[in-house]
């Protein structure tokens, strides 16, 4: 492949998987690298795991604020109110200090305690997830089994009843897959809807407190400074989408790659307390549910030697740096032993690290170890359906099959502990 040959915008091959390639030729002769955009415009690539991690973490310079958070895509940034003008309120569209404030009173709710409470509830949840289907002997994985327990989890850090978390799933899809023909709702209907069922939530819960993450955000205070309702409502629909795509997709992913190197599966099933943490890490560095970020320049400046003007759009690929071989021995290589794992898909430090990394590890954990215990002879009955998409990296369905096995039928979880 050539780099004339390069498409960064055409997602169609992003859904026959031709980016690792096109990535591998900049990495080697383009690691900074000029793309033409059809609005006019253009924006340049950055591709290797450091300078990814170097744009990532100089947000004075670098801004998520000042732009947009994907390739200019209007459907995704437009301020025309169907994403609620999200620049100053969603911690997306921040840079510090706006997103530091932000980030102190939100992560209130994300204490390693909070997540810890919050992981007891979810291993009943992940029990009866499996309890499910395990009898029926075949699934589509993606909807049967790695949509369910983030729907689940972020239903209750919202306080949304279960049997509404289909609702999330159904809104989440039409925002996060616009450019695919299979989810055919309009993305600024869905995120008004969503945007009003969060703010139903947020009010419901100023008026009658609960035992969960909502009321600790919307009661959250530093030094007498409180989020406003507007910041509630928006982080609320950011959890819905941000909360659930991402780790379902490094779900899907994380099953596709296990069933794809069935030595890897054995190797997790023979000793699963000694390899599920180093096989999280890995399922996530190839997953990389997150394909790209957005920055805009604040300044003129260089960049591997090349000057950038003010207000030029700088796009960093976390797929692209988490096959960096300059990083990764093999980087192709699925690898759960895989050690050290510098990885970047969280955001690879900096102000935007992501807040509900260790909630997502935590469901990455429960959901696979469950798996590897009571359905250890998965197989795949079928290719995978990618979403059409260059910024989220999404498989849409995955047809599984296993030997039917027994419910285990726990009983009713109930808290002991109140949330701090």
């Amino acid at each position: 492949m050539d780099l004339k040959d390069i498409d960064l915008l055409d997602a169609d091959r992003f859904v026959r998987m031709e980016h690792h390639e096109m990535f591998r030729v900049l990495r080697e002769e383009a690691p900074l690298f000029w793309h033409d955009h059809p609005d006019g415009g253009g924006f340049w690539n950055v591709v290797r795991h450091r300078d990814v991690r170097n744009v990532n973490r100089d947000n004075e310079l670098y801004s998520s604020e000042v732009g947009g958070i994907s390739i200019a895509n209007p459907r995704i940034d437009r301020d025309d109110g169907v994403f609620v003008d999200q620049r100053g309120l969603n911690m997306l569209y921040t840079d510090p200090p706006k997103h530091t404030r932000y980030r102190r009173l939100v992560s209130k709710g994300f204490t390693p305690r909070m997540i810890g409470l919050l992981e007891q509830f979810l291993a009943h949840r992940t029990t009866l997830i499996v309890d499910n289907i395990i009898e029926t002997g075949s699934a589509d994985f993606v909807e049967d089994l790695a949509a369910e327990l983030p729907l689940q989890a972020i239903a209750e850090i919202m306080g949304v009843p279960q049997e509404d978390r289909h609702l999330l799933f159904k809104w989440s899809n039409d925002l996060i897959g616009i450019d695919d023909p299979e989810y055919e709702g309009d993305p600024g209907v869905a995120a008004m809807e969503l945007y009003a069922y969060a703010h139903e939530l947020a009010m419901a819960r100023g008026i009658n407190p609960q035992d969960d993450i909502i009321t600790k955000l919307i009661n959250a205070e530093i030094d007498g400074d409180r989020l406003t309702d507007l910041e509630v409502d928006v982080f609320m629909l950011l959890l819905a989408v941000a909360g659930n795509e991402t780790t379902r997709n490094a779900t899907a992913h994380g099953m596709h790659a296990l069933l794809s190197h069935p030595e890897q599966l054995h190797l997790l099933q023979s000793d699963v307390d000694k390899y599920l943490d180093s096989a999280v890490d890995e399922i996530i560095r190839w997953a990389s549910p997150v394909l790209h970020f957005r920055r805009t320049t604040t300044a003129p400046t260089e960049l591997l030697g090349t000057e950038i003007d003010v207000g030029s759009r700088v796009v960093i690929w976390y797929i692209s740096a988490n096959r960096d071989s300059d990083i990764f021995v093999d980087p192709f290589t699925f690898d759960i032993t895989r050690t050290p794992n510098d990885h970047i898909a969280f955001g690879g430090g900096g102000a935007h690290y992501c807040l509900g990394a260790n909630l997502a590890r935590a469901e990455l954990r429960l959901i696979f170890q469950e798996i590897a215990l009571r359905m250890p002879d998965m197989k795949l009955e079928g290719e995978p359906e990618r979403l059409r998409s260059n910024f989220i990296g999404g498989i849409k369905h995955l047809p599984v099959s296993w030997t039917p096995g027994k419910r285990i039928d726990p009983p009713p979880y109930e808290r002991d502990v109140s949330l701090p």
